[in-house]
């Protein structure tokens, strides 16, 4: 009897390692995205700070692919502000998903009292 307990019980810790180290995989994946999703909004964010510095009549070149398009000022800064916008976005949703996939952070274990209910949801 005490043996099948045992293996249960080194079965299901057995178990739990994996999904930790899975989740802990997951976490720095979007910590890596956090980063580059922040370096491409100050990027769009410098360059606008640039452009605007340029006379309201300023025609400018969009690189697309291989070639370039004379765009005017205002749809170049206003594709920058769109880029900013979706990547803060993007940020947000990642760190969500990260703080609430922490496998140290507002999880209830299944050793603790208290339920997984108890700890509210960041993202609400």
């Amino acid at each position: 009897m005490a043996a099948s307990v045992d293996l249960e019980l080194k079965k299901a810790f057995t178990e739990l390692q994996a999904k930790v180290i899975d989740t802990q995989q997951k976490v720095k994946l979007a910590d890596i995205q956090i980063e580059q999703l922040n370096r491409t909004k100050k990027h769009a964010h410098l360059t606008d700070t640039e452009i605007m510095t340029l006379v309201d009549e300023t025609n400018m070149y969009e690189g697309v692919g291989r070639m370039f398009i004379l765009q005017s000022k205002e749809v170049i800064h206003n594709q920058l502000l769109e880029k900013q916008k979706i990547a803060e976005e993007k940020i947000k949703e990642l760190e969500c998903w990260r703080v609430n996939s922490d496998p140290f952070t507002h999880q209830a274990s299944p050793l603790s009292h208290t339920p997984a209910s108890a700890f509210p949801n960041v993202c609400s």
